[in-house]
């Protein structure tokens, strides 16, 4: 129970940081190309109250953590209004505003490299610290690759739904009242998992040891 509580204490504040920024992402771009809705109903804020389902972001994995052992893990927040029809360009900026909260996580991922970098170059032992930058750099890299899964209503789903023909996106897009049943399912069966988060997330670690390569050759 110890190392439980330990776990969640370090990642908190990366989860947090990483729904928050990710759901201001997308009413940011949507305000940006027009659509103000988002901004009308205060969710273009940096305040994680704001984004936070009681359900999905805290009860439900702490719920799965403490009853698989931490094996498996799955949340989500409140998502972010958007009114494609109020967009500039519908369908492209549509594609931007979904693509928004997985770069946004990308980017975090990034920094929370960095600061990993910097402590353990300034000799900086703490587990505590880091490990929570570590939990950064995971947290984000899971939410970045889960989110660009292909299928509505998902980031990725909506992406293809914009680079689909208006006959063949209307018909795609009518999964998305199911999507949420039909990725969980997937995702217990590990096909998720398996097919697409393990190398999507291998990948995302490699880019990130390109970035940071010239920081590494600076400190060292």
């Amino acid at each position: 129970m110890e190392n439980a509580i330990q776990t969640v204490l370090i990642y908190a504040l990366p989860v947090l940081f990483a729904i928050t920024i990710h759901e201001a992402a997308h009413g940011y771009v949507a305000r940006h190309f027009g659509d103000n809705t988002a901004y009308m109903l205060g969710r273009v804020t940096l305040n994680p109250i704001k984004h936070i389902d009681p359900i999905g972001t805290i009860a439900m994995p702490l719920l799965l953590y403490f009853a698989t052992s931490g094996a498996f893990l799955f949340g989500y927040a409140k998502p972010v209004p958007v009114n494609f029809g109020h967009l500039r360009h519908p369908r492209r900026d549509s594609i931007l505003v979904a693509l928004a909260g997985p770069a946004s996580n990308f980017v975090q991922a990034l920094m929370w490299a960095i600061v990993f970098t910097v402590l353990v170059s300034m000799g900086v032992d703490e587990r505590f610290f880091l490990e929570m930058a570590k939990a950064g750099v995971l947290v984000n890299l899971v939410m970045w690759a889960f989110n660009l899964f292909p299928l509505p209503p998902l980031d990725g789903g909506r992406v293809v739904t914009g680079l689909l023909p208006p006959r063949a996106a209307w018909t795609f897009s009518r999964i998305e009242p199911y999507g949420f049943f039909i990725v969980l399912g997937l995702v217990v069966a590990g096909v998720v998992g398996t097919v697409w988060l393990r190398p999507l997330i291998s990948w995302g670690y490699s880019v990130l040891g390109l970035l940071l390569t010239p920081l590494n050759a600076l400190l060292s």
